[in-house]
């Protein structure tokens, strides 16, 4: 298994050659591989609290913890579990957070006032790419809608009012459904049902039937699965390959306030993501680490299967899945596109949460930080791509490069 994943590693690294720059020069006065305990460069806070949710995609926040990356850059995280998205916004909000492990989608709604008060917020990095799914009940399966395409019949039968779960009203798993079902031509607010459940509660949720689907991270769709509660209909890297999840997220304030102990976070985490996506061996010790009861609390198996790549779909499929969950990806996953934010803005403005375009460009050019990434980068001699902007196919094949958001965002059969 770990020769598999390495030998697919050094092919994603060969094809994404041509796309990615060498390591930028580091900005100012900082050498790489620095160590600060003096001096200009000298973080700031030397304690920084991290929120995150249980899910999957919090590992590099918390391995940067558990081991020592952070120390290397003269700041100490500490993990703090949420209970809700809600939670965590209100938290960065008020300064309870000084980071976290968050929607990407969230961070634009609240610099927006959608979804939640409204605070100039920041994108500092992205920290994983994929590894969420779309779960559907075993009472569809039983009535055959399995996939996209048979689910919309049975949507259309009006037998029942169907309910789906995403966990945030501005967050990516909103987005990556809603995409979905208008996919095959389901209208997510006037066909079905929607409701938000914290990702931690939606497997409790669908065995009492209080939904019919749900998307979230791992590795609840795959605990579904287990419990025998549910099947994965489609996997959000299948509606989007690569696509922008979660971020390491705070408010501009503190980026202000706070520039070293920012760059010092992103290079401990960029660290750990880079250790996390070295071996197929690494991604099984974190699943190790992170399935302890103070972060995901649930059998350390049932994080690891995904986590290197082994997918089963709960209707007798079994896969090797080349596009699971990435936190690095030899420096292709934490750049923090001005297009990913961006997206976000077309999909809110899609689904009626921003009543007008907003300045797509200009918003993105706002919270994501990308020049105290490349800073960061730099230190940790991570690869930066040549441009601010990535051109991506969605499962509808339509394609998304970012340059002009608003005819895009217009251009949906279905919306608001």
């Amino acid at each position: 298994m770990t020769e598999k994943f390495e030998a697919a590693g050094r092919r994603d690294f060969l094809k994404r050659g041509a796309a990615m720059s060498g390591v930028v020069a580091a900005a100012g006065s900082l050498p790489a591989g620095s160590v600060w305990a003096a001096g200009s460069d000298k973080p700031e806070l030397e304690e920084v609290t991290i929120g995150f949710i249980p899910l999957t995609d919090c590992s590099s926040v918390v391995m940067a913890a558990v081991k020592g990356f952070d120390k290397k850059y003269g700041i100490k995280i500490i993990p703090s579990k949420e209970a809700s998205w809600a939670a965590v916004r209100d938290k960065l909000v008020n300064g309870e957070l000084h980071a976290s492990h968050v929607l990407y989608g969230l961070i634009y709604g609240v610099h927006l006032g959608i979804g939640g008060p409204k605070k100039d917020m920041a994108v500092l990095m992205s920290l994983n790419n994929n590894g969420q799914a779309i779960t559907l009940s075993n009472a569809l399966k039983e009535k055959g809608a399995v996939d996209g395409a048979a689910l919309a019949k049975v949507v259309a039968k009006k037998d029942k009012e169907y309910t789906f779960a995403q966990t945030f009203p501005t967050g990516t798993h909103a987005m990556w459904l809603y995409y979905w079902l208008a996919t095959y031509g389901i209208d997510p607010f006037r066909d079905v049902k929607n409701i938000v459940v914290p990702p931690p509660q939606m497997v409790a949720n669908m065995r009492v039937g209080n939904m019919d689907g749900f998307c979230v991270g791992e590795p609840w769709g795959q605990r579904a699965i287990i419990d025998k509660v549910g099947f994965t209909s489609v996997t959000t890297q299948d509606i989007w390959t690569d696509h922008p999840e979660k971020v390491l997220g705070c408010t501009a304030e503190f980026v202000k306030k706070y520039p070293n102990t920012a760059r010092a976070m992103m290079c401990a985490i960029l660290e750990a993501s880079m250790w996390i996506d070295a071996s197929a061996a690494n991604r099984s010790a974190t699943a190790d680490v992170v399935c302890a009861k103070s972060y995901i609390n649930t059998d350390a198996d049932v994080i690891r299967s995904r986590m290197i790549g082994q997918y089963e779909n709960g209707l007798g499929k079994s896969w090797s899945e080349k596009n699971y969950m990435k936190f690095y990806n030899d420096g292709a996953v934490n750049y923090p596109y001005l297009s990913d934010g961006m997206w976000f803005l077309t999909q809110h403005k899609r689904w009626g949460l921003l009543k007008e375009d907003p300045d797509y460009l200009g918003v993105a050019k706002q919270i994501n930080q990308t020049a105290l990434y490349k800073q960061a980068a730099a230190i940790v001699k991570a690869p930066v791509p040549k441009s601010d902007f990535r051109t991506s196919k969605l499962i509808d094949g339509t394609v998304w490069d970012g340059k002009d958001p608003k005819k895009y965002a217009a251009s949906f059969k279905i919306k608001a």
